[in-house]
C-alpha cells in the first residue's frame, strides 16, 4: 500500500487539496508575521544596529555564502520525511535567516527614505495575491519556468558577487530584474505546491512561497528606496 505522504496534491480529493492549501497558506502567514515580529524586536531592542556594525566589518561574500547555507539547511530540515518539531525549526531557521539579511536594507529604508518600508509591503502583498490568482484562476502548469529561474539566480548570484569583488553598483534594472524573478518564482512554486507537492509537505511548501516573498520585498523595497534618492 502506498504512503499516502507521497501521493501528489493533485492526485487527492477536493477536500483534501483544500485542506493542504489552507495548512500551507496559514503556514505562509505565520512565518510572514514571525518575520514582521522578529524585525520589530530586532529594531526595538538596538540588535538591528550590531547587525549593521557586524555587515560593516564583514565582506558581503561572507554574509551571503553563510546566508545560502543557511537557506540550505533550513530546506532540508523542512522535509517531509523529517518529524514535524524538525520541520518547523527548518521554518524557524529560514524566517530568523531572512530577517537577519533584511536589516541593513531596512536600516537604508529608515534613513533614505522614510515610508518607503510600508508601500513596498503593500506592493509585495499586492503582487503576491496576483500572481497566487493567475495560478488559481487559470491552472496553468508553470513548471516550464525552473530552467529560466535556474539560470536567472545563478546570473544574479554571479552579479552580485562581481559586484562585491569589483565595487561597482547594481542599479535600478538589475532590481527590476529580481522582481520579475522573484514573480517568476512565485508563479513556479504556487503552481508547484498546487500540483506536485505532497500532502504533509505543508512546512516545506510555505518556506518555499515565503522565500519568493521574501525576494520580492527586497527588491521593491530597494526600487523604491531608489526612486526617493
Amino acid at each position: 500500500m502506498s504512503n499516502p505522504y507521497t501521493i501528489p496534491v493533485s492526485d487527492l480529493s477536493a477536500d483534501e487539496r483544500g485542506s493542504f492549501i489552507v495548512r500551507t497558506y496559514s503556514h505562509l502567514t505565520l512565518a510572514v508575521l514571525l518575520f514582521v515580529a522578529i524585525e520589530v524586536f530586532f529594531f526595538s531592542t538596538g540588535i538591528a544596529n550590531a547587525i549593521m556594525a557586524a555587515v560593516a566589518s564583514v565582506s558581503w561574500l561572507i554574509i551571503l555564502g553563510g546566508f545560502m547555507v543557511l537557506s540550505w539547511m533550513a530546506s532540508f530540515f523542512a522535509s517531509p520525511r523529517l518529524s514535524k518539531p524538525v520541520q518547523y525549526l527548518g521554518l524557524f531557521l529560514y524566517v530568523l535567516g531572512q530577517a537577519i539579511i533584511t536589516v541593513p536594507l531596512l536600516v537604508l529604508a529608515n534613513q533614505a527614505a522614510p515610508g518607503t518600508i510600508a508601500s513596498a509591503a503593500q506592493a509585495t502583498l499586492g503582487g503576491f495575491f496576483l500572481l497566487t490568482g493567475v495560478v488559481v484562476v487559470t491552472r496553468k502548469d508553470f513548471s516550464f519556468m525552473r530552467t529560466f529561474l535556474f539560470w536567472g539566480g545563478i546570473l544574479a548570484l554571479v552579479t552580485i558577487v562581481c559586484a562585491v569583488l569589483f565595487h561597482f553598483s547594481l542599479g535600478t534594472w538589475f532590481s527590476v530584474a529580481m522582481v520579475l524573478l522573484a514573480g517568476g518564482s512565485i508563479l513556479y512554486t504556487t503552481s508547484s505546491v498546487m500540483r506536485d507537492f505532497p500532502e504533509d509537505a505543508y512546512v516545506a511548501a510555505s518556506i518555499q512561497l515565503f522565500a519568493g516573498v521574501a525576494l520580492l520585498f527586497w527588491y521593491v523595497l530597494r526600487l523604491f528606496i531608489g526612486s526617493r534618492r
